[in-house]
């Protein structure tokens, strides 16, 4: 395996692992902060706000994990990016924020998500190794035969 992905893959998902278990130990205060966009997922989701935020921390850790292990990477990268976009989206509305100093905080938080998000793009759609590639080519080759 190329060692660059081998290395890349664990330093962009551990801030998920890390996070997603920051999280499912103390939600309350991300459920605080996320409080506004939590009330309006609650309203077409049944669950309570500290809910969705261990909910949002069990897929987080989970994929995080995965994505360390290179178990299914490309789709937990997606999955990862799918659960990035509501946690930016509610925990870093740095356009609420009254105090400038605040507001720089969100804001750099909200960017820095954002090129999280371009990360895992990347590794979403990066094509397979060249031996997981061959090996599905002799299948292939051996189920038309």
């Amino acid at each position: 395996m190329n060692p660059v992905r081998t290395l890349s893959r664990p330093l962009l998902a551990s801030i998920f692992v890390y996070s997603g278990v920051d999280a499912l130990r103390n939600p309350e205060p991300k459920a605080k902060a996320a409080g506004p966009v939590l009330d309006k997922l609650g309203e077409t989701l049944p669950l309570e706000r500290v809910q969705m935020v261990q909910l949002n921390a069990g897929v987080q850790l989970a994929a995080g994990s995965m994505m360390v292990l290179g178990r299914l990477p490309r789709l937990s990268a997606l999955v990862l990016a799918g659960s990035i976009v509501p946690t930016t989206a509610a925990g870093h509305r740095f356009w609420e924020e009254e105090e400038p100093q605040k507001a720089m905080q969100q804001r750099t938080h909200f960017l820095k998500n954002a090129a999280i998000l371009g990360g895992l793009l990347m590794a979403a759609m990066q094509p397979k190794s060249r031996r997981r590639r061959r090996r599905g080519q002799r299948r292939a080759a051996k189920a038309s035969s």
